[in-house]
């Protein structure tokens, strides 16, 4: 354990394993108090509470939570737990999410419905009710869990929406609070998991070859996606961002994979025409558009 985070508190949510936990152990070895969450005890692969004794026998602080914080109570009473057991908040980590897959041509109203529930209404929800504490501390971390489906993934329509509005939830969120002592960040990690093999041959037509193929990643990042790091490898990235040191970094969006870290760019027009008088007609645009906006 080191003093990184140390008289800190951390809720990580969607921690009981795969990389929520390697990020809970990450703030843990940092010296933080961490706050372990999945939705029920039991789960096979690890929940919780095996997160939270992991914790402890490597002498860190950490107490578990259970529950569905995509429910209003319950995100509620994760923040009301972590300041009765620890006496305050420091960071919050919105990692909690499934995996809701399908195509536009497969996709229901219950799969959309899902995915925004378990990764942007549950962000959404924490965030509000722990802003509230590090306020008053005028001091803060919010750190919430993107992913590349931000951009469009084939397959994924209604997890792609989930992720970009996380995306454009945390930009939103760093504006409000900019100059609050407050900062808010996203990170789209990749390693292997649940949802992504530990080599592109155990899942056949997957979503990193769907990505290479529309050309979301270059062949570089293909191949390194296609032998992907472990859980573990994401937390320490996560951990810094959670530190002091860290209080410039507000509204940023990163790639974490491992010994890989990038910051995407920011939004920005790429081209434009603009006519001095009038509006663009119909037959105007047929001749403009195709050579600049098409390539």
């Amino acid at each position: 354990m080191t003093d990184t985070l140390k008289g800190k508190v951390c809720i990580v949510t969607g921690s009981g394993q795969g990389i929520g936990r390697g990020i809970a152990l990450a703030i843990a070895k940092e010296g933080a108090a961490v706050i372990t969450n999945n939705r029920r005890p039991g789960t096979k692969g690890g929940d919780a509470e095996t997160t939270a004794s992991e914790i402890i026998q490597a002498r860190g602080i950490a107490a578990p939570f259970f529950g569905d914080v995509s429910e209003t109570e319950i995100s509620k009473k994760l923040m009301q737990y972590a300041i009765n057991r620890f006496g305050q908040i420091d960071i919050l980590v919105d990692n909690a999410g499934a995996g809701v897959g399908g195509s536009i041509w497969k996709a229901t109203e219950e799969s959309f419905n899902k995915a925004l529930n378990t990764h942007l209404r549950s962000t959404f929800l924490c965030t509000r009710f722990a802003i509230d504490y590090l306020k008053e501390k005028k001091n803060g971390r919010i750190i919430n869990c993107a992913s590349g489906s931000w951009l469009g993934t084939p397959g994924l329509c209604v997890y792609s929406a989930a992720k970009a509005g996380i995306v454009g939830f945390t930009r939103s969120v760093a504006a409000d609070i900019e100059g609050s002592g407050i900062t808010c960040n996203a990170y789209h990690p990749f390693s292997y998991s649940r949802l992504v093999p530990k080599t592109i041959g155990e899942q056949d037509n997957s979503v990193i070859t769907k990505r290479y193929e529309i050309g979301l990643i270059d062949k570089e990042e293909f191949e390194w996606q296609s032998n992907p790091p472990p859980p573990e490898a994401v937390g320490p990235f996560i951990a810094y961002l959670a530190s002091d040191q860290a209080d410039s970094i507000n509204g940023k969006v990163f790639y974490v994979s491992g010994g890989k870290v990038a910051l995407y760019s920011e939004p920005v027009r790429k081209a434009t025409i603009h006519k001095s008088a009038g509006f663009w007609s119909a037959e105007e645009l047929i001749d403009q558009v195709p050579g600049l906006f098409c390539n």
